[in-house]
């Protein structure tokens, strides 16, 4: 199954082992991967590197992009020679260079395809620009057999979809997120409470000693049909409550309602997808992004899958977050179908897994001030 879309063009490529460097520069982790795809189809990670930028953030509470993209540019080659060094590659074995061409932050999307660019004129390899989603999307097939078609809940800082994904480029969007994703509530709301960045493992640490009973917060979307998420008016109210608080028991029990609020929402949501899944199509659940390392989540899901009947899976917690092994095996998987990208391909701050949803059945309208406002 193929994509049909006009950034890729089709070239042979026999089925054999396949060695790729993948780069990733989408937020604040600069990332570089060898990823190699065995005749059988298994990938081995080779190597990962993630160089992260967490101190460069952490006095403003979040990432800032223009700090972000000029970290990447002073990081990028170093840690793409770390990548090949650890895995005991040379430039020449390579077969491909994939990178992220978006969605992120446009500034460091385009440091890293740029880069990528470079090494694949130089070395005279195809160029793989990668959707960043695309590469969560296969992230789980990184730690385990995973086979297509799975239902897949995709949730991190920036995205919160589930998506019936049928094969690489054949995704389609049953529910996002109307307002903020799971992963962007987690981080506000602990910055409000002063629990530093990255705030969504700060807030995990401190609901492990809280009631999640104590606060009650909002249902979003209750009794809705479909498979939207909100979580805006949860971070509000979460937020409203801060100053109210009396103690470090006050300040657990919050964070614990707030996680747990926003695993019954993704359970709530999942629930639904499940419910309406082809009977003719395997079983298989899929949860992957940066929240998909939290434990409460993760527990969450796995009971419902449970219940379901569905096998539950997810990648390895070193690839839940940003990490440049997924765009490589995303780029593996393209490769094998004899898809690569022009070197013109183009650096994208939005690009939608499922375009043809998103055209007829957008999140945003555009208005005089744009989809933002």
């Amino acid at each position: 199954m193929t994509p049909a879309s006009a950034d890729y063009t089709s070239t042979d490529a026999p089925a054999t082992s396949r060695v790729v460097l993948g780069i990733e520069t989408s937020c604040d982790e600069t990332a570089a991967a060898v990823v190699r795809r065995e005749p059988s189809g298994a990938l081995s990670v080779l190597s990962s590197v993630v160089l992260s930028q967490i101190d460069a953030h952490a006095a403003f509470g979040g990432v800032v992009p223009e700090i972000a993209a000029r970290a990447h540019v002073e990081a990028i080659a170093p840690v793409a020679r770390r990548a090949l060094a650890e895995a005991g590659m040379t430039p020449s074995q390579l077969d491909a260079i994939a990178a992220t061409a978006g969605p992120g932050l446009i500034g460091g999307v385009m440091v890293g395809l740029s880069f990528a660019k470079a090494m694949a004129v130089g070395l005279k390899v195809p160029l793989i620009a990668v959707n960043h989603l695309e590469g969560h999307a296969v992230s789980a097939r990184l730690g385990a057999a995973c086979d297509y078609p799975f239902l897949l809940l995709l949730v991190s800082g920036g995205h919160c979809q589930i998506l019936k994904v049928e094969g690489i480029g054949a995704m389609t969007r049953l529910g996002t997120t109307l307002d903020d994703a799971a992963g962007e509530a987690f981080d506000k709301i602990a910055k409000v409470m002063g629990l530093g960045y990255p705030g969504g493992p700060a807030l995990e640490a401190l609901a492990a000693s809280g009631d999640a009973e104590r606060f009650e917060l909002p249902r979003a979307l209750l009794g809705r049909a479909g498979c939207d998420f909100s979580f805006s008016g949860l971070k509000t109210a979460a937020a409203r409550m801060v100053p109210l608080l009396q103690g470090d028991q006050d300040r657990a029990d919050l964070a614990a309602s707030v996680q747990s609020a926003i695993a019954r929402q993704l359970h709530d949501r999942v629930e639904r997808a499940m419910r309406d899944w082809p009977e003719t199509l395997a079983r298989r659940f899929v949860v992957a992004g940066g929240v998909a390392a939290n434990g409460c989540v993760r527990a969450r899901l796995t009971a419902l899958c449970e219940a379901q009947g569905f096998s539950f899976h997810a990648p390895p917690l070193a690839y839940c977050t940003d990490n440049a092994a997924m765009i490589a095996a995303s780029g593996l998987e393209r490769l094998v179908l004899g898809l690569t990208s022009p070197l013109d391909a183009p650096a994208r701050p939005r690009w939608p897994l499922d375009e043809v949803t998103a055209a007829l059945s957008p999140v945003h309208r555009t208005g005089r001030k744009g989809a933002r406002a």
